[in-house]
């Protein structure tokens, strides 16, 4: 079983960030902070160890807040940080920074490319908005490719695990950022670019649907990879100029065969299926599957064809898991399984989803 990730934030982590803080100021307090920070640790959760950490830091740095920033930045040339020895210091930053804009943005940007800031600038792009943005314009010019993504991540709509940001709801204030983006070298910053477009999606498609048609109209090395990964949402929707932007043809296709390997399949099991699907005519087949029971419907990826003509035949096998996880309760009971073709629901079948033995 992989580890938890609160787990990772531990004695180990607390003890690099203290080596660098240490070596970064000679009077701090080493000893004093890791005791604070360990103690009760054990007992948090993910993100409740992150805030505890930083509130170890911040007592252990009683200095006024430019100073305590000089060595947070000065600790990240000092140890090897990573995401969760560092998170704890991007976290000190967006607290213990607030009422000092330019100070906690250097210390984000420096922190980044070991810790990625992207949940501590939230605070600052709420209460600075056209400051804090510009600052992140200026971020999406740098050589440095860990502070392009976090000037594309850090402004996402949804970004998950972040606050939210009310004005980032609506498309525009970003755009600037995405077009400087869109094309980038690094296959990490136009990741980011496609996932902020699919937040802006989901709010707002037929804005986000335009700006991808501008890409594609721009040209790009990159532009066909970054707009189908921004797109994904709306194709999963069965959202038709979606589909069309991708050059599949709203609801075409058809399914022949729907064929369950069980009628029953338990908690903890894998329900195997194959579909046959035929083609309407040229071009690609998007195929999506649904698992559905009262009150909860989710869309899943099964594949992707390229007919050549009309009578295109393709056969697809799947096998999707009924494993427990922790953010999803699945009780037993019926459940019926959608074929999605195109973004129209071809075929249905029933089953039974059992206890586990």
């Amino acid at each position: 079983m992989a580890q938890p990730l609160k787990d990772m934030i531990n004695a180990q982590s607390v003890s690099v960030l203290a080596d660098g803080l240490a070596a970064a100021w000679s009077p701090f307090p080493r000893d004093r902070f890791v005791g604070r920070a360990l103690d009760g640790l054990d007992g948090l959760e993910l993100k409740d160890r992150v805030r505890h950490v930083a509130a170890a830091l911040a007592n252990a740095l009683p200095l006024p807040y430019p100073r305590a920033a000089e060595i947070v930045r000065g600790c990240a040339s000092r140890a090897v940080l990573d995401m969760w020895s560092g998170w704890p210091a991007t976290d000190h930053t967006a607290v213990q920074g607030l009422d000092h804009l330019d100070a906690a943005m250097e210390t984000l940007a420096t922190l980044t490319p070991y810790s990625s800031g992207e949940f501590a600038v939230r605070p600052f792009l709420e209460l600075y908005r056209d400051d804090a943005l510009k600052i992140m314009y200026a971020w999406a010019e740098s050589p440095d490719e860990h502070l392009r993504r976090l000037a594309s991540e850090g402004s996402r709509p949804r970004l998950p695990w972040a606050t939210r940001v009310s004005w980032l709801m609506a498309p525009g204030p970003t755009l600037p950022l995405l077009d400087r983006l869109r094309d980038d070298p690094s296959e990490y910053v136009r990741r980011s670019v496609a996932n902020h477009v699919n937040d802006l999606a989901k709010g707002h498609p037929e804005e986000a649907l335009a700006l991808l048609a501008r890409w594609r109209a721009d040209g790009g090395s990159h532009v066909e990879k970054v707009l189908r990964h921004a797109v994904r949402g709306l194709l999963r929707a069965g959202h038709p100029e979606a589909l069309a932007l991708v050059g599949a043809t709203p609801g075409s296709g058809a399914v022949d065969v729907l064929a369950l390997e069980s009628e029953a399949v338990a908690v903890g099991e894998k329900l195997g299926f194959s579909v046959t699907v035929t083609a309407d005519g040229a071009g690609p087949l998007l195929l999506k599957y649904a698992i559905r029971r009262p009150g909860s419907r989710r869309v899943f990826h099964l594949g992707q064809r390229e007919a050549d003509g009309a009578g295109a035949t393709f056969t697809l096998r799947k096998s999707h898991s009924f494993r427990p996880v922790t953010t999803r309760d699945e009780p037993p009971g019926p459940r019926e399984l959608d074929v999605i073709v195109n973004g129209r629901v071809a075929a249905t079948t029933a089953f039974t989803l059992t206890p586990a033995p």
